[in-house]
């Protein structure tokens, strides 16, 4: 397994400069979630899934219904590709094309179809967003049909017991556009679970709409804070070191 250790001072760690160039490429200890073959998802609550596998992709459920990661997840690197559907009747445009990929059930970053929204227009809640905490850094959607994908950097919180010492980090690529560059979380986002020590699966969600998703995997990472070290003394240079500029010291008083 490939370990990242990076160093951010007294911040902590980060999850800066760990994806590399794009496209990403699967590493090969990565978990394949959804692959040509199958998918590893399971149903989050004990109801039957209505998620439809076919053909390498994995299509949402059309009700109330989301998928989970079958292992917990606390610092990792992920890409999901993703295709949103249409709803141009959608008086609301959250129930247009909406899913999500829920980081530890925790942290949502938003699925929707928001191709053609202005700036000005754009709510922390459109695709791209970390669920009304953060709108995307640039807006890069594509039109619903076409496939997209997100390549995901997560440090997970850290605590000592139950208090919280560091908050959640991501960076996030969005159409290899960087979205999102090593944002540290105020809180869990939206209807996510409570934050705690405790790691947590990596939610799909299922929100009503016919949302598509391929070539999904997840590789953990170790992204701790690199010890500080010492700063070395500054050896002495020979002779004097003259505090006050040589021509301003007064001359020595007649004995």
């Amino acid at each position: 397994m490939i370990m990242a250790l990076l160093s951010a001072g007294a911040a902590g760690g980060t999850t800066k400069n760990v994806m590399g160039k794009d496209p990403l490429k699967r590493p090969s200890d990565a978990v394949q979630l959804v692959g040509n073959q199958g998918h590893v998802m399971v149903p989050e609550g004990k109801g039957e899934s209505k998620w439809v596998f076919k053909d390498g992709v994995l299509t949402a459920s059309p009700v109330w219904d989301s998928v989970i990661t079958p292992g917990v997840y606390s610092d990792f690197l992920m890409h999901v590709e993703f295709n949103v559907n249409d709803v141009p009747d959608a008086k609301d445009p959250e129930k247009n094309g909406n899913s999500g990929v829920y980081i530890q059930q925790r942290y949502e970053l938003q699925i929707l179809n928001s191709h053609g929204v202005s700036a000005e227009d754009y709510k922390a809640s459109y695709a791209g967003s970390l669920y009304r905490q953060k709108k995307p850094d640039e807006l890069v959607s594509k039109p619903a049909g076409e496939w997209q994908t997100y390549d995901i950097v997560f440090r997970a919180a850290r605590f000592e017991g139950n208090k919280k010492t560091e908050n959640a980090r991501i960076s996030v690529r969005h159409n290899g556009v960087l979205i999102h560059d090593d944002y540290g979380f105020k809180n869990k986002t939206g209807a996510g679970m409570k934050e705690g020590p405790e790691a947590l699966p990596i939610k799909l969600q299922g929100h009503h709409n016919p949302v598509k998703f391929r070539n999904v995997w997840i590789q953990r990472l170790k992204l701790e804070a690199a010890e500080e070290k010492a700063e070395a003394p500054k050896k002495k240079k020979k002779g004097y070191t003259y505090v006050i500029p040589f021509d301003e010291i007064p001359p020595s008083p007649a004995l």
